[in-house]
């Protein structure tokens, strides 16, 4: 028997939406740019744009003036090229093709893909700059590379000795470098460990006297112009999160998730609720239950009970009708309860959108709740969250 169609009266709306803010997008990266004016800025995009779409939240950011895009992986590269691509064909004036930095190295195979689709690799090893000289060779072509160092993360990046190995060849014209860059570990966090990383970054980048240097992330943005440098890479401050002391104030709201009410029921006094009976009631009570779970990217450690850590730290709230109701038990892989005792019975209808992030319920609140950051909470929306763009001020 052939499987029925979907029927046209149903609405995608039932399905958890993730409303996008262009023109929030655009202001974030415009009031960051202005926080260093002789600083060009750039934009990570990686991880499919923090989870939002990497190819929209390119198209924006170029919009807005954007020239510099750091992606993960080359093959994060290629995509990301293919939607510049695009757009430079439909613009009505001409202008250079954007750069795309490729962050994790590079290995032999991937090479001759940095040189047809004009990517530049981040060197972060000694085995990366053998490898990307060799593939140099090998091809006849000529490219330039960033340099990745070393300066207190202990992550990637080339140690002192490597730098000074690799400052020889770019003095003798062996190795063509477009940036030299490092990384800050606890910008946002009031610890004098950023300022130790910026005196050593200082004295490595020393060896490189003509190459454009790069520090400062979307905390080191808020640390002031002596981390600013030539261009200045910012990531979730882009994207609405909070970046360290100062930010919250001047980032906007970009990403909202919502989620429908499937069904509202009534339990008495001493039931359970859950998976694990993991919530005992204490009071008759109200309870939505929203077609949203773990599997959609909302973290089972947001749960009301009946997870570990839970004695440290409340669970999450989410918005219903205005006002906060608490995550009530576990949240599940397709659905999360909701405590909607206290709302009046006619705001609380299966249909009614819930907000779990967004401009009424802070991101970084929702991944206090958590245990964790607004960078896994946006990386981590699943396949089944539905993005929706707006190119209008949707949450001013």
């Amino acid at each position: 028997m052939p499987l029925s169609p979907i029927p046209a009266s149903v609405s995608p709306d039932r399905m958890p939406v993730v409303e996008i803010d262009r023109a929030a997008l655009i202001a974030n990266w415009r009031m960051l740019d202005s926080r260093n004016p002789g600083a060009r800025t750039g934009a990570a995009v990686k991880a499919n744009g923090y989870g939002l779409g990497a190819a929209e939240v390119a198209a924006a950011l170029s919009e807005a003036g954007c020239r510099d895009f750091f992606v993960a992986w080359a093959e994060e590269g290629v995509a990301l090229r293919d939607s510049l691509d695009r757009l430079q064909a439909n613009a009505s004036t001409a202008s250079a093709a954007p750069r795309i930095y490729v962050l994790q190295g590079l290995e032999p195979a991937t090479v001759p893909l940095h040189l047809e689709r004009n990517l530049t690799p981040v060197l972060s090893t000694p085995d990366n700059i053998a490898v990307w000289r060799e593939g140099l060779r090998a091809t006849t072509r000529k490219a330039p590379a960033a340099l990745q160092l070393e300066t207190g993360m202990n992550r990637l990046g080339l140690a002192a000795e490597d730098g000074r190995l690799a400052a020889e060849l770019a003095a003798s014209g062996e190795l063509d470098l477009c940036l030299v860059m490092s990384h800050l570990a606890s910008a946002d966090e009031p610890t004098s460990q950023s300022a130790e990383q910026l005196e050593r970054f200082r004295a490595l980048a020393g060896l490189f006297p003509s190459v454009p240097r790069s520090f400062a992330n979307s905390a080191g943005i808020f640390l002031g112009p002596d981390y600013a440098f030539n261009l200045t890479r910012p990531g979730i401050a882009l994207y609405g999160g909070e970046a360290g002391p100062g930010s919250s104030e001047a980032v906007r709201t970009v990403a909202r998730l919502t989620a429908s009410v499937l069904q509202v029921r009534v339990a008495k006094t001493g039931e359970a609720v859950g998976y694990g009976a993991a919530a005992r009631l204490s009071r008759d009570t109200r309870i939505a239950t929203v077609g949203i779970g773990y599997a959609d990217g909302y973290h089972r450690a947001a749960s009301g009970a009946g997870v570990g850590m839970r004695q440290l730290r409340p669970g999450a709230d989410a918005i219903l009708a205005g006002r906060r109701v608490p995550v009530l038990g576990r949240v599940s892989m397709d659905l999360t309860l909701l405590d909607v005792t206290d709302l009046p019975e006619d705001a609380v209808r299966p249909g009614a959108r819930t907000e779990f992030f967004g401009p009424d319920m802070p991101i970084d609140a929702v991944a206090t709740a958590a245990g964790t950051i607004a960078y896994e909470l946006l990386t981590g929306l699943g396949p089944r969250v539905k993005r929706r763009w707006s190119r209008d001020d949707t949450f001013s």
